[in-house]
């Protein structure tokens, strides 16, 4: 790719149009890549409809539901609702990225495949959660109506490069949210279900971290400040939704996502492969972001081994009452 511009070390060189456009190649490159290896499936082969059954309402021989009709642990429960209610964002998450990536060109055929992949996430959870009687289907419904009223704003809107930088990181942690999901559900058709999607969040990752990369490549100051704002201001997409805190601080304890989590399998394995805290050859401002990120992602280790050795000694005191 041929860049016929000022200084690419400079700030002044780079709008988000000329980003766009700049960057068009490579989004097309990775757009040919991903569909030469993303493989279609069917949401409805993962849901075991034949132990569906009727709920209470304009059925006779409807059955409400009961917490004891559930094959999903507790804390599978909790990390399968806050992970359905992020994908039933989708409308406005579409409109987000493609009101800043645009609908023509490889941009707006990428923004319209993701869009479908993502869409399967959604029906196939929603579809699994109702079938098996895993949550409560009258509070998911009142979640969902509260969470996607409210709509989705992004953090990062304001700027192409730190959108970019944002779905690189954000995509990882999704995958490992559903990964863990399903490892800690108790239901072997539930992990299935989730590795499956969890697959398709490592493409969509695959595709926006090598982006990130290409980024790096034409304008290295102003990406290395964007991943910085994005890792120290990181929030993940279903922050708004009801009960967040407590349902994230519960999926926290349960090893579905806290912070030795999301330091060691997401943020670093991006920053890794990119060699971000490797890169030389900036100018100031890049340079002092580029020192910042890796001050916060020492603090931020530190955090983590704080939580690792509470954690660690509350697994001890439930043993030792177990034991008791």
């Amino acid at each position: 790719m041929t860049i016929t511009s000022p200084h690419l070390g400079s700030s002044d060189a780079w709008t988000d149009a000329r980003l766009l456009y700049a960057l068009e190649e490579v989004v097309e490159k990775e757009l040919n890549r991903h569909l030469k290896v993303a493989k279609d499936w069917m949401p409805h082969e993962y849901v075991p409809f034949s132990d569906g059954r009727n709920f209470t309402g304009i059925f006779e021989d409807g059955e409400a539901w009961d917490p004891a009709q559930s094959k999903v642990t507790d804390i599978g429960k909790i990390a399968l609702v806050v992970n359905l209610l992020t994908e039933d964002n989708l409308p406005s998450y579409h409109h987000e990225i493609a009101s800043l990536f645009g609908r023509d060109g490889a941009w707006g055929t990428w923004v319209h495949r993701w869009t479908a992949e993502e869409g399967r996430h959604g029906i196939v959870m929603r579809d699994y959660l109702l079938t098996s009687r895993a949550v409560d289907p009258d509070k998911l419904e009142q979640f969902r109506m509260t969470h996607m009223s409210e709509g989705f704003t992004s953090d990062n809107r304001h700027s192409m490069l730190h959108s970019v930088a944002y779905v690189a990181f954000q995509e990882l942690a999704t995958r490992v949210s559903h990964r863990n999901t399903g490892h800690q559900s108790g239901d072997p058709v539930c992990d299935r279900m989730l590795a499956r999607i969890a697959t398709d969040e490592n493409l969509h990752m695959v595709f926006y971290r090598n982006l990130l990369g290409a980024a790096f490549e034409i304008a290295p100051d102003m990406t290395m400040q964007a991943v910085r704002d994005v890792v120290v201001d990181f929030r993940m997409p279903g922050h708004g939704m009801p009960g967040f805190e407590r349902a994230a601080a519960q999926m926290a304890i349960g090893e579905i996502y806290n912070m030795r989590i999301h330091h060691d399998d997401v943020l670093q394995p991006v920053l890794r492969y990119l060699k971000v805290l490797d890169i030389d050859g900036l100018g100031p401002e890049g340079l002092k972001a580029q020192e910042e990120l890796g001050l916060y992602m020492g603090g931020l280790d530190s955090e983590a081994r704080k939580f690792d050795e509470k954690l660690a000694a509350r697994k001890a005191r439930m043993a030792a009452r177990a034991a008791g």
